[in-house]
């Protein structure tokens, strides 16, 4: 079952490069194995750089599902999420997550091996910045 999850996500990511989209395509599959949502990747079409399909099923998954379901559902995705997308999956309460390719080897198909990475300066302003965030997750 596996296996035939992962090739509807590599079909998928290949029907979003066929719409002129970068090549990514994921699945929800509910505890049952019913299969709850599909996506394809649309940054291009939708001129929006976060219009990946895991961000997609993560937002949907946390919209429309109730937390037990959600944790007992697997997403079945073309590649590993991106930082952003894990962010967005560890948030919505999906249960796991299940990749064909990893990031390193999508990097290797890549020719320039991934995306720069973005400096960051910090941490800064410690009290005044923890001051609206204090108590807020008692």
């Amino acid at each position: 079952m596996k296996e035939e999850h992962l090739r509807r996500a590599i079909a998928l990511a290949a029907e979003a490069r066929e719409s002129g989209n970068p090549p990514f395509g994921s699945l929800l599959v509910g505890p049952d194995g019913t299969v709850l949502a599909e996506e394809r990747n649309t940054t291009t079409t939708d001129a929006d750089i976060t219009a990946h399909p895991e961000l997609k099923l993560a937002r949907w998954a946390a919209r429309e599902l109730d937390p037990e379901t959600a944790a007992g559902t697997t997403m079945y995705t073309s590649c590993e999420p991106c930082g952003m997308c894990a962010g967005a999956l560890a948030r919505s309460g999906i249960g796991q997550v299940v990749f064909a390719l990893s990031t390193e080897q999508l990097n290797g198909l890549r020719p320039s091996g991934g995306f720069p990475v973005v400096p960051s300066d910090g941490p800064h302003l410690y009290d005044e910045a923890s001051s609206p965030v204090s108590g807020f997750y008692s």
